[in-house]
């Protein structure tokens, strides 16, 4: 009999690696704001600050598996911590933005590792029965890590702005972002010293030959009865896969494989391009364009973690119910109803700055300099940052943008909310967890390990890209156009999913290989 406790625990242990991963990835969230005047940063300098991390996670994620099966899984995941820890001291402590970048990219290689060695340790200790929910547990701890950053970052602004004699020692208001970076050292210790309670996995033991090692770990995981029939079963799969001839890259591309690459390729692409990672990691940003304030923005970023977790495991319980492509269809759908809203809130906003509101301005700010706008009318938000620029200068109004917008706009922040969660909703029910299940699922089995790589890579690609620019769309396109371009592109994906992907529910690997490639080669 299997120690149902003890496979729990471990899973829980290494799947903390997955929160460190969503925690690391967007409590940057919080700090774009400040670190931009702090180290005057043009907005692509702002987008790399962001977006490096993804490039080296790319990086790992590419050499983490040959390195785990070298070294062992569990190495790879002490790795991984210590660069987590190494990554949250040196991103508090950057004195420069130079400093700040090389921080998130140590930061970002930790990442990659554990969002691919962290599931695969999960998968190879646990029974069968049990496989799906506990790898399900590290996806579950990224969605957790997400809404912890979001709820840290709020918590440590009102620190900041706390009279308690304590929070003002420690220096919550005047370091406040380097606490919000800093913040993850701690978390990053616990899952060091917590690896030291898990075992080797028991495949890569079999792997190196160390069967009596293996053994005891699958008893107590899988029942004595099992433990020697999987060991077998292992050593058969491992053995056959020594005598596998490696796949060419060519593969890719032949004929009868351009459906499935086509369709791989266009979800990969399409995860991302609806803007996911610019609600997540520039969350307040966008919420502070609508005119609430710092403060408020922070407390509405919370809620896009709560929805996110919640709709994840709506997922989770609807996926094997009622479908891949429902879900796509329902989600894609309400992301382009959810972007409409954004843009068409963003569109009709108006910006007049009243006599009232200019001396309601922070003392910091040079509001003589302001009598030429006072009284006029601006529609959007591009015109009425423009005017403010030619009157303060582009450094005032980016240090003092939130009050300089809060006290002019005149739109109905509640719709940029609701588009927002709308997004988030939709996108966690449906783009979120069902596009990896489709890469498991969409590929042969003599290509499948190739292929996942090959399309997850251009999915990190397209995730790097969009963080890098979004800064710069909002400063030059304007946050309407900027939405609706993440719209325009889950329309077109839309009409893909409906008109060119089969439905894979119930559906085994084989009858899949045949709709979506034989029948190419028929063709």
């Amino acid at each position: 009999m299997n120690d149902r406790r003890y496979i729990i625990q471990t899973a829980l242990i290494v799947a903390l690696g997955g929160f460190l991963m969503g925690f690391d990835a967007s409590v940057i969230s919080g700090v774009v704001g400040f670190i931009e005047t702090q180290f005057d940063l043009s907005k692509i300098e702002l987008g790399w600050s962001v977006s490096s991390l993804t490039l080296t996670a790319t990086l790992a994620m590419m050499v983490a598996g040959p390195l785990s099966d070298r070294y062992g899984r569990k190495k790879i995941l002490f790795i991984a911590a210590v660069l987590y820890a190494i990554s949250a001291i040196a991103s508090a402590l950057a004195p420069n933005f130079l400093a700040l970048v090389i921080a998130r990219m140590i930061g970002g290689f930790g990442v990659g590792a554990s969002l691919i060695i962290a599931p695969m340790y999960i998968a190879e200790i646990s029974p069968p029965k049990m496989r799906g929910q506990m790898v399900s547990f590290n996806q579950l701890n990224i969605v957790i890590g997400i809404s912890v950053a979001f709820f840290t970052n709020y918590l440590i602004l009102q620190l900041g702005q706390s009279d308690a004699g304590w929070a003002q020692s420690l220096k919550f208001g005047e370091h406040n972002w380097r606490w919000m970076l800093g913040l993850e050292t701690l978390p990053a210790i616990l899952y060091f010293f917590c690896l030291f309670l898990v075992p080797n996995s028991p495949r890569w033991l079999i792997m190196k030959g160390r069967e009596d090692e293996a053994h005891p770990i699958m008893a107590r995981a899988s029942g004595a009865e099992s433990a020697t029939q999987e060991i077998a079963e292992i050593k058969q799969s491992i053995q056959a896969d020594q005598k596998k001839e490696s796949v060419p890259f060519a593969e890719l591309f032949k004929p009868a494989m351009k459906l499935v690459i086509t369709i791989g390729v266009v979800v990969a692409i399409l995860q991302q391009i609806t803007g996911i990672n610019s609600v997540f990691f520039y969350a307040p940003m966008i919420f502070e364009q609508s005119g609430i304030g710092t403060d408020a923005s922070f407390v509405q970023a919370i809620l896009v973690g709560l929805i996110n977790l919640v709709f994840t495991l709506l997922a989770i319980g609807l996926i094997d119910r009622i479908g891949r492509k429902p879900l796509l269809v329902f989600g894609l759908s309400g992301i382009v109803v959810s972007m409409a809203v954004l843009a068409l809130g963003f569109y009709s906003a108006t910006y007049t700055l009243s006599s009232e509101a200019i001396a309601g301005l922070p003392e910091a700010v040079p509001v003589e300099q302001l009598a030429s706008l006072e009284g006029q009318e601006y529609r959007g938000d591009l015109a009425y940052k423009a005017a403010l620029v030619e009157a303060l200068g582009e450094d005032v109004v980016t240090e003092h943008e939130s009050p300089l917008i809060s006290s002019a706009i005149s739109m109905n922040p509640m719709l940029i909310l609701f588009g927002i969660l709308g997004f988030v909703a939709c996108f966690a029910v449906s783009l979120g967890p069902v596009m990896w299940v489709l890469f498991s699922e969409l590929f042969p089995n003599r290509i499948r390990g190739l292929a996942i790589s090959f399309v997850g890579l251009i999915n990190s690609g397209v995730s790097f890209i969009v963080q890098l620019v979004f800064p710069w769309e909002l400063a030059n396109l304007g946050s309407a156009v900027t939405f609706l371009i993440y719209g325009a592109f889950a329309a077109v994906g839309l009409v893909f999913i409906i008109w060119v992907l089969p439905e894979t529910k119930g559906k085994s690997l084989e009858e899949l290989e045949d709709i979506l490639v034989k029948k190419k080669v028929e063709a």
